[in-house]
């Protein structure tokens, strides 16, 4: 049986260390290539961008070894943020994208992200099929690093497409906003983009040197914009994570805008413009009741997908609908392109201010983030809940009580012997009580 490689986004490790160590990362990359679908008499052409990790070097010349001795070619697009790879793999016809991030995790962690031809990540059985060829022992990769990886400066085309949407720049121009790169992938394009559209750009985590990535800034740590913009006058903060495939937005008084109300500001907008297809927000499990019951006040429903953006692409894709996005800021506008973008979502939000002539602040008011308790409890064995009597009272009875003004979730950790409780609902003290209930019954049955 094939060794599981990839998680929830890509492959994830600490660089150096199996399953990024060296040889893993080469045959790797020729796995890719012998199990993609490709037409071209000449071999793939895989594209390939990276964050400013200072193990992003090393690991793109291994995945060059790898794609180089199964005949394909490879194409660096050096420093680029996630989706701009996404895109570009799609629009300049390129076979498959990889992106070598670990996106908010620190320097020494690193991982390998991949795209197909159309700029959407793998699915399930395309990971799985990569993971079965490297599994295979009949044949090896070339031990040949050959010659330097071909190095294109992509920016522009990335650039030029990210523009679309915020087109109309006249009610903002010369506005201050504060824009932290979070010494990653975005440092590339978004000092550059924001000061091209006209806007006076405070930067905050645009000094990368291979180590400071994510430390201290970045989606991870809005706080540091929210304290800029408090101090400068200025419309709104923008917070990206390493690899830029989310933001976090603070508004002009320095005030946190999650993800869950990104999505309701662009909900609505693009609902009263008739830009939302389906009539419907895709969003995971994770995400608050508060945003469930704002979308249902506008007749908007909302689909809830598994933890990871994998999925919530998914389901937007197979039902043609045009939003969704998870609460730490990974927020999917289909038109532009089926993976997170943190970019194209700070300027979508700004479209709509532009629109509107509303604050960021009011734009958000409407949105009440329930109070939410998560409580774990360690278990001996993964018995199916529903099978388990007590917890199953104690779960009716408290969802009765919530009479649909909160959620209750429990569900076991994918990777720990640790049963999840979580709870929202109007009041905090009630929910921690009703947690700790539900607590107290698990650890007596599991």
């Amino acid at each position: 049986m094939a060794e599981k490689l990839f998680g929830t986004d890509g492959v994830r490790g600490k660089a150096g260390e199996y399953p990024l160590d060296p040889p893993t990362v080469a045959r790797f990359a020729a796995a890719l290539v012998k199990a993609l679908p490709y037409s071209s008499s000449t071999g793939a052409r895989i594209l390939v961008g990276r964050d400013t990790r200072e193990s992003g070097t090393w690991i793109e010349r291994e995945i060059a070894r790898g794609v180089r001795g199964m005949g394909a070619r490879l194409t660096s697009a050096g420093v680029l943020p996630t989706p701009a790879t996404a895109y570009l793999t799609k629009s300049m016809e390129f076979d498959a994208g990889i992106v070598i991030s670990a996106s908010h995790n620190p320097f020494e962690d690193n991982g390998i992200k991949v795209f197909s031809g159309e700029g959407e990540k793998f699915d399930e059985d395309l990971e799985a099929h990569v993971e079965s060829v490297m599994a295979d022992p009949s044949w090896v990769v070339d031990a040949e690093h050959g010659p330097p990886v071909e190095q294109r400066d992509m920016v522009a085309s990335y650039i030029t497409h990210a523009r679309t949407a915020l087109t109309d720049m006249s009610a903002l121009r010369r506005s201050k906003v504060v824009v932290d790169c979070a010494n990653g992938a975005t440092v590339t394009v978004a000092p550059r983009l924001f000061r091209d559209l006209g806007f006076d750009v405070t930067l905050l985590g645009a000094t990368p040197d291979g180590r400071n990535i994510n430390l201290g800034c970045g989606s991870t740590h809005p706080e540091h914009v929210a304290n800029a913009v408090r101090e400068g006058g200025h419309i709104l903060g923008v917070s990206f994570d390493g690899d830029g495939d989310r933001c976090i937005l603070v508004d002009g008084n320095g005030q946190i805008i999650d993800g869950d109300a990104i999505m309701l500001i662009l909900a609505r907008h693009m609902k009263m413009h008739r830009e939302l297809k389906g009539n419907t927000v895709v969003a995971t499990v994770m995400s608050n009741i508060g945003l469930e019951l704002a979308l249902a006040r506008h007749d908007i429903a909302m689909v809830r997908t598994p933890v990871g953006d994998k999925y919530v692409a998914d389901v937007i894709a197979k039902n043609d609908y045009a939003l969704g996005g998870e609460q730490s800021g990974h927020i999917i506008l289909s038109d532009y392109l089926f993976t997170g973008d943190g970019i194209v979502t700070a300027l979508a939000v700004l479209r709509v201010m532009a629109d509107t002539g509303r604050s960021l602040a009011d734009l958000a008011a409407e949105y009440v983030r329930y109070p939410q308790v998560l409580l774990n409890v360690r278990v001996k064995e993964r018995r199916d809940i529903t099978q388990v009597p007590a917890l199953v009272d104690v779960m009716q009875r408290i969802e009765a009580e919530l009479h649909g003004n909160g959620r209750l979730l429990v569900r076991y950790s994918g990777t720990e012997p640790l049963l999840r409780i979580m709870l929202e609902g109007q009041d905090q003290a009630q929910i921690h009580a009703w947690a700790e209930e539900i607590a107290s019954v698990a650890r007596a049955a599991l």
